[in-house]
């Protein structure tokens, strides 16, 4: 006896949910069927098979075989739209146990394909199963096995410029199929990619690798002819001695030694009463019960009801659906609308492979082994006993604005659909409701009414709030003289209104610039975050005063240091007066030509000899920096002759 060995059962081990379903549909019409046979072996397990056949199922090798008063069952591998149409034609009952993975990707290929999409298809295209993905193309797909025949395919048939739609066998290598991924990333950069692969190969493998690394012998059950039941007996034998079993009576022949561990797995096509046989007989063998682990292989019969609340593990996504085990041999579907309220939001921006999640059962298809599940129901619940709780305690939630509608905007708070009215959504009456759209935002909840899941809030009241202590905050540090950051809020005709968070403050005008302006539209933009200079504080009126002008950009700062008396510039016109005329010397900076400077003669009319935008050349004959004035003269630079002649003349015009 081994008293002190210990065995344990890997959780996957056994039949997969399209075998098992297979079986079970074949058993069920024993009693009500005549002349049941199945296309190809069922299983490839001689227990199951020679069971069958003593209930008088048989397989058939083809269609040729199939005659019109026969049930034929059409295994799990799944066939092509061929084969269908030839059963049809002879007249046969067929009966459909493909794998519900196998028909979805038997719906993606047709689909795809009738959308004029090139098919390519990871696998054997010698599998059974890739020969009916096949079948159901409109055209003929390709058929690659790993990333090297994958690149000579895209090459060879100048795919780079055509629409591709790719999927895969559901037993390919994942391993395989990652560096295919990375091969259409770099050549099929806008191919479409279905994770197509069920995970349940895979996982087993795994599992049964790591329960080989802590074990002494392995014992995989499972049908001698079943392919997949070899490769798990590979990946097993790296590690320990490994025993390929198909019954129980075969644990006798082998020599367990002095093992103190043993692991045991069983393929896709091993029933689950032959691994309990199996347990027992070791049992039987090692005298104790310990380490016993029929739950495990029990555990993939768990029940499941609608309503029901459960744990998964996410096993693949894409846009539009993620798919989970949920520890049954259902196949879970999360579709993206029950992932999130929001409806714009991409499955894969939500979970991610391995991610553990809460689930509640929506709907259940036991003929197509599916399981329908909401992630967002169970955000709901627990989002909604958090806005209960915060409407007692008045906290502050989060949440992210999905909608605008009639009357006020929808957010979803951890799950919760919250209505925020239009009044009690923005913090001045007059804001749009649309620039609240996606954007994340602080409210209170006004209202709970728990039984309707109705919940309303208040933005505004959150806002409102933290522009009260935002403003005491401002008058009790601000001073005059303080450089503050704010944003142009609005703008009208005599100045600009500056939101410095919480407050606003007012730059008028003739503070906006240094340069004459028109309109203080010129200077900013509403939406601008500027930079401003407090002028004055009223803290018991509330009122402050800004100014956007910088000392160092003061104009008269800069003529004082880079011009003189008696230097000759250049200068614009830019007014003209019954005394006189401006003139621009830089941005800022006029000086007065009078109209005794603009000639040797006596002028009537300025206008008559300048004129708005004319150059001229001007001597600057005094600066008063006192009162920021200063005087130019065209005169002064008149030549001495013509100077000469004037005064001469001056006399005599003086005697007429």
């Amino acid at each position: 006896m081994l008293r002190n060995c210990k065995f344990f059962t890997a959780k996957t081990a056994g039949f997969c949910f399209g075998v098992d379903r297979a079986v079970k549909i074949v058993y069920n019409m024993l009693d009500s069927r005549n002349k049941v046979v199945t296309l190809g072996p069922i299983i490839h397990n001689k227990n199951v098979v020679g069971d069958l056949e003593q209930k008088g199922v048989y397989a058939i090798s083809g269609t040729n075989e199939a005659t019109s008063d026969m049930t034929v069952v059409i295994r799990s591998h799944g066939v092509g739209q061929n084969v269908y149409d030839e059963l049809s034609e002879i007249g046969a009952d067929v009966v459909d146990a493909t794998c519900p993975f196998v028909s979805r990707i038997h719906k993606i290929a047709k689909d795809r394909s009738q959308q004029g999409d090139v098919i390519l298809i990871a696998g054997d295209k010698t599998h059974p199963e890739v020969v009916g993905i096949s079948g159901h193309c409109v055209s003929e797909p390709f058929v690659f096995s790993d990333e090297t025949e994958l690149e000579r395919i895209i090459v060879d048939n100048g795919l780079s410029d055509k629409a591709v739609a790719v999927i895969s066998q559901t037993t390919f290598n994942t391993q395989i199929w990652q560096r295919c991924i990375e091969t259409l990333a770099d050549k099929l950069p806008n191919a479409r990619v279905f994770d197509t692969i069920c995970n349940a190969t895979s996982e087993r493998q795994r599992e049964a690798q790591l329960l080989a690394k802590d074990s002494d012998i392995m014992i995989i059950v499972g049908g001698k002819h079943s392919s997949n039941t070899h490769k798990l007996a590979a990946v097993c034998e790296k590690y320990c001695p490994t025993h390929l079993i198909e019954t129980a009576d075969e644990l006798h022949g082998i020599d367990f030694g002095s093992a103190e561990k043993i692991g045991i797995s069983a393929g896709a096509s091993t029933p689950a009463y032959i691994i309990k046989e199996v347990q027992q007989t070791m049992s039987e063998i090692m005298n104790t019960m310990e380490e016993f682990n029929l739950e495990a292989i029990d555990q993939s019969f768990q029940k499941i009801y609608t309503g029901k609340k459960v744990t998964g593990i996410i096993t693949s996504v894409n846009n539009s659906e993620a798919m989970v085990d949920i520890g049954t041999k259902h196949t879970g579907i999360i579709p993206s609308s029950e992932l999130s309220y929001d409806s714009s939001a991409k499955a894969s921006d939500i979970v991610k492979k391995g991610d553990e999640v809460e689930l509640i059962v929506l709907k259940i298809s036991d003929k197509d082994g599916i399981v329908t599940l909401s992630k967002k129901q169970v955000d709901a619940v627990k989002g909604l006993e958090a806005v209960e709780k915060a409407l007692e305690d008045g906290t502050v939630l989060k949440g992210t604005v999905t909608n605008v509608v009639k009357g006020g905007v929808i957010l979803n708070a951890n799950g919760v659909r919250v209505f925020v009215p239009a009044s009690q959504a923005t913090a001045r009456r007059d804001d749009k409701l649309e620039e609240l759209l996606k954007k994340e935002v602080e409210f209170k909840v006004l209202e709970v009414v728990a039984a309707k899941q109705r919940v309303v809030g208040s933005i505004r009241a959150v806002a409102k709030e933290a522009r009260a202590a935002a403003r005491t905050k401002f008058f009790e540090t601000a001073q005059a003289g303080d450089a503050v950051k704010g944003t142009v809020k609005s703008i009208t005709d005599y100045g600009v209104f500056v939101d410095l968070g919480g407050i606003d403050g007012l730059i008028r005008k003739p503070d906006l610039s240094w340069n004459r302006i028109k309109h203080p539209s010129d200077v900013v933009a509403v939406g601008d975050e500027i930079e401003v200079i407090i002028k004055e504080i009223d803290a018991e009126n509330g009122k402050i005063a800004l100014t956007y002008k910088k000392d160092n950009e003061n104009p008269w700062n800069i003529f004082v240091e880079n011009y003189a008396v008696d230097q000759v510039i250049d200068a614009t016109i830019v007014s003209i007066t019954s005394f006189g005329a401006f003139a621009q010397i830089i941005n800022g900076v006029d000086g007065l030509i009078h109209i005794s400077q603009i000639a040797n003669t006596r002028v009537g009319n300025v206008a008559e000899l300048l004129e708005v935008g004319q150059k001229v050349q001007v001597k600057i004959t005094e600066i008063d920096t006192e009162k920021n004035r200063i005087s130019l003269s065209m005169r002064a630079l008149l030549p001495e002759e013509e100077a000469e002649e004037a005064a001469e003349e001056a006399p005599v015009a003086e005697e007429e």
